[in-house]
Formats: structure tokens, sequence, C-alpha cells
């Protein structure tokens, strides 16, 4: 969940640091610091808080800050308060660490340390235990690459290491295990970086470090060694994303940023995979054979993948009859899950790094099971190890907050839907044509309208800002839209926010439900809309307020609802989209309104790399 960046060229290192920790810092935004090479020796700085406390540092020491060499964290807190001595890079005499993961078994490390060797600690983090650990594995030894070795396999759990070594300035070394790190170049230096953002500006060419290698990175190469220690090569990847796709533009936050894009990414998911008007997914080793001789659709995601996935449940099953199970990644994998050779596993995934969801694709395999990555980032982990890959084209996404890559993971599900129902024989390709049709031309046309109704959203949005409390509901298809619509509100504006299914309110519920409290209700689905009608009736009986998103052909139902937002309602089975954007609109106007920091939101970081 951390950030780490490094670099080694002919550039000052300070300002390549803290240029590419502003690409990182929706890793973690806890502290920060950076290490670097000076004088003949090691300096770090670091601090508690954003990184804007730690450029008024760097500010403070004024010009002379210079080097050519040094490593840089933003961090996202785990063992440890956020505070000054927690913060990154840990150093000792002979070196300086930077580490995104969890070391698990830290605990007897420091106590051996300690008692065996005479270490002593001053931070509360599990970094601080495998910095000390390398120390006295390199005091050993006299050697960078078998001093790294030799740590790492004392270490249970996960990290990825940045290391500079105060005998070999110039050099920064560095290693993972299930988390991410990639290495790139340009002809004023190397980089080393935990997501592609952080050295967009320099390069869009870059190299994965896979498990257990280590590279070392200088101003004019970089070496990469197996481990065995072994020179490999690699082969280079290119992130066809352009350098400014990473800045926030003429927008105030990256999330609206996000949203506005929605309609040309799903242009650019959807565009490729039509070919002659039927759905093509373009997935290398997947044909219509395979795909009508599997019986069971097994979908397997954390947070709003796990939502998105949904969707594709209500989708699948809808059109193409095949039956589907969604499951949470952090919990599948520990109930001993029934999987056969004859499933297919989907697995979704914003960056294709999240730890739960990784730890169920290699359990499926090993069940025999076909697994299918749906992910936005080329050479991820996630893409390199399913046996097929559902690319959505989103490019990269900033705020915590998924938006666009949320839409484009429901474009997945649904050209999956078609594709499934085609080859399954529910839907004619006549049907299957207009499917393609409506995806491909109403659907984006349809959400930037919506991005239009800035005012309508900014009402409700005003209505809603001082609640304390907020409840959606929803049936079918909507109740798994009003799963993330209360996700996406509760994490950035954080309004006590719950999504219930609208039956279920006489269940329980419905106790909850006093005067002023706002109820947003989504019936999109016309077989479902007049149950919908009563249970708005009654909540709007116990007082609430009720902000009703339907479609247009429903929309003169005003006596249910104090705000009505209409969606086109010529979408049919494809309107999650739309409500999509309403409900993202709305969450990103309420915090704005509210003061929070839309982008940042407390407590969370993008990419949950750790268990």
């Amino acid at each position: 969940m951390c950030g780490i960046i490094g670099y080694s060229g002919s550039e000052n290192a300070v300002d390549i640091l803290l240029g590419g920790l502003q690409a990182l810092e929706y890793r973690g935004y806890d502290s920060s610091g950076i290490a670097f090479f000076r004088s003949g020796g090691i300096e770090a700085i670091k601090t508690v808080g954003k990184l804007a406390n730690l450029k008024e540092l760097v500010d403070q020491k004024g010009s002379s800050l210079q080097s050519n060499c040094g490593i840089g964290h933003t961090r996202w807190a785990t063992h440890g308060k956020p505070s000054d001595l927690n913060a990154h890079p840990h150093s000792t005499r002979n070196l300086s660490l930077v580490h995104n993961g969890i070391i698990e078994n830290y605990l007897e490390l420091k106590q051996w340390l300690a008692r065996e060797k005479g270490y002593s600690f001053l931070s509360e983090t599990d970094t601080e235990i495998a910095a000390k650990l390398l120390d006295f594995a390199y005091l050993e030894v006299r050697d960078p690459l078998r001093a790294i070795r030799k740590c790492c396999s004392q270490l249970k759990g996960s990290y990825a290491f940045g290391v500079i070594f105060k005998d070999y300035p110039g050099e920064i070394y560095v290693t993972r295990k299930d988390s991410p790190l990639i290495c790139a170049m340009d002809e004023k230096g190397s980089f080393v970086a935990s997501d592609i953002p952080a050295v967009l500006r320099h390069t869009n060419r870059y190299y994965t470090l896979e498990e257990g290698e280590i590279a070392v990175l200088r101003s004019n190469e970089i070496s990469f060694f197996d481990s065995e220690l072994n020179p490999t090569e690699k082969t280079v990847s290119v992130a066809n994303w352009a350098f400014n796709a990473a800045d926030k533009g003429e927008y105030d936050h990256f999330m609206l940023k996000e949203i506005m894009e929605e309609p040309d990414v799903l242009r650019n998911t959807i565009s490729p995979r039509l070919e002659n008007g039927l759905i093509d997914l373009k997935i290398d080793g997947l044909s219509d054979a395979w795909l009508s001789s599997f019986h069971r659709v097994v979908i397997v995601a954390c947070g709003t993948a796990m939502h998105a996935g949904m969707i594709g449940k209500y989708a699948i099953e809808k059109l193409a009859g095949v039956p589907v199970s969604v499951e949470i990644a952090s919990e599948f994998r520990y109930c001993d899950p029934i999987i056969t050779k004859d499933d297919l596993v989907i697995l979704i995934s914003q960056s294709g790094e999240t730890a739960d969801t990784l730890a169920t694709l290699r359990l499926a395999k090993q069940k025999g099971a076909t697994t299918l990555a749906v992910v936005n980032v080329v050479g991820s982990t996630l893409s390199r190890e399913a046996d097929l890959v559902f690319y959505t084209l989103a490019g990269p996404e900033i705020a915590v907050a998924s938006t666009k890559a949320y839409s484009v993971q429901l474009a997945a599900m649904y050209l999956l839907a078609v594709k499934l129902a085609l080859v399954h024989g529910s839907i004619s390709e006549q049907c299957a044509h207009e499917y393609g049709r409506i995806l491909l031309e109403e659907v984006p046309s349809a959400v930037e309208e919506l991005l239009n109704k800035k005012e309508d959203l900014i009402r409700v949005s005003e209505t809603i800002k001082s609640s304390d409390h907020l409840f959606f509901i929803g049936r079918g298809v909507d109740y798994a839209l009003s799963m993330e619509g209360s996700l996406k509100l509760k994490e950035i504006t954080y309004i006590h926010s719950e999504a219930y299914a609208a039956g279920e309110l006489k269940h329980g519920t419905i106790s909850l439900i006093t005067d002023g409290v706002p109820v947003i209700a989504i019936a999109t689905d016309d077989a479902c809309f007049e149950k919908m009608r009563s249970n708005i009736k009654e909540v709007r009986a116990r007082g609430a307020v009720v902000i009703l998103i339907c479609k247009e052909t429903t929309a003169g139902t005003s006596d249910i609802a104090d705000f009505i937002i209409p969606v086109p309602g010529s979408l049919d089975v494809f309107t999650s989209f739309t409500v999509a954007t309403v409900f993202q609109l709305i969450a990103y106007y309420t915090s704005v309104l509210r003061g929070c920091d839309v982008d940042k939101p407390r407590n969370l970081a993008k990419s949950v790399t750790v268990e």
C-alpha cells in the first residue's frame, strides 16, 4: 500500500524523488521521507503527514540539497502509528531502506537482533527490523547482493525493498516478494517505483521485477539477478499512457477528472471488442467453443471491484443463464472453496496487485480451474499469472475512490455476459448486434449527458452534506449498485452510509429510519419498480428524505420522492453505467461541500497490496 521511488542519474535526485512521491501519494499519505547520498554518506529527511510537510522541510534546506542518487517513500501505516520515527526510510550506519509490505515474523527477528546482536530500535515498525537485519547480514558478507539474499531468506511476509548502501554511492538495490516494483530508464538515469505513474513523466518503458529477483540501479544501467544471484535479462514493457494522464489538468481533483473521462474510457474499452458488430473479447486463448463448455462462473474481488462483479453476476445470469457466484477475495480462500477444473474463475482488480485477489488466483489454479483476470495494468502480477486476461483500458486512476476503473470493469462484465449469452444460445445474433451497438454508442453518450447535470446533483449534495447517517436501497441489480454507491459516499465524505436490499426493510432495517434521514433509492429495474415504490413510501412515511434514481420513463412518480434524478431509459439492462456516474458525482460534490480531502480520504490508500 505504500509507495516507493528511487533514482540514480545525472539530474538532482531530490527533485525527482519528490516528484515521484507526488505521483505515488495515493498509495499512502500518513508520512513520507527521502534518503540520498551526500558528502560521503547518506542523509535522510522524513516527517509525519502529507507530502507537503516533507517538501517544506526540503525547502528549508535551500538549493544546496543536491544528490544524484536516492530513494523515497510515502507511507500507509500498518505497524506503528503515523509519526516521524515510524516514517521511512529507516537507516543504520551502513544503509537506508524503504519498504512496502508487512514482515510477519518481525517480533521474533526483533527479539533475536536485540538479544544476540545488540541492536536497539527507535520505531514501532516492522520495517526497521528489516533494515537492522539487512545491516547485520551486510556486516557479515560485505556484499549488497549476498546480504539482501541472506536477509530475505529469513523474512516471512511481503515486501518490496529499495536500499542504498553507504559504501556503494550511486547505486540502488531493490527486490520484491508479493509487493510490486518496476524499474525504468531514460537518457538521464534509472528509476525504481511501486507503480507506473511515478515514472511516466520520464519514460513509459519499464521492466517488471519478478518474485525474488534483485535489481541494481546505476546512472547508466540496470542489472538484474535471479534469486540465486545469476545475471538475467528482462523484456521491456510499454505503458500506453501519456505522461499527463497522471496530472489533474484543469480539474480541482483527480476524482472529478476521472469521472469526466468515463465516456472516453468506456469507448476505449468497448470499441476494440466489437468486430462487425459482434463482440470479440480479444482474449488470447479464449475460444467460443471453450466459452460454451463450462457451466459455472466464480467472480472474486475486493471492494469496488467486487461490486462490479455483482453487476457481472446479474448480467451473466440474466443474459446467458449461466450460474455465477461472487465472493470477497479476503474471505474466499479461507472457506475451503469448492472449485473444479470445469469452472471459470474471474478475478477483478484495478491494479492487478491486490494481495487477497492474487492469493485467490493461485488457489484457483491449484484446484485446476481456468482463471481470467480483469485488470487495468499491463504487466501487473495478476495479468502475468492468470490463464486469460481482459485489459480494461481506463488509463491511470489516481484518486483513491475508484470511478472510471469501476465503469470499465462494468463494461468488461457486460461484454462477457453478451458473449456468453450468444455462445450459449440464450440470445440471437441480431440481439447480440443490438447489445453491442448500445454498449458502444448509447452507453458513453448517456454518461456524457449525466455529466452535464451538475446543478441537480449539487442540490442533492447540499441536502445530505450535514447528515450523520444515510441509506441506499434497491432491488436486484439496483441493490448491487446501492452497495457501490454507499461505499463511494462513505469513503470520501465520512458520512455513515449503508446499503440494504429494499425487500429486507421490514426485517429490521426500517427501525433505523427517522425524521430527516436521507435515503437514496435506486429503481431502474422495471420488473421491481412497483415493489420499490412501496418500499420508498414506507421510508418516507417515517420521515426519510428520499432521493430517487430512476429511468426517465418512470421519473413522473414525483409523489414518492423529494428529489428525482432521471437516467436515460432506453438502455435496458445497461442502466448500471449511468447510475454509477450519478452516485459518483453525488459523493464527489458532497465531499467537496464537507471540506474533505477528496482524492486522499483518511486511513485509505489506492492499492491494497497487503492482507
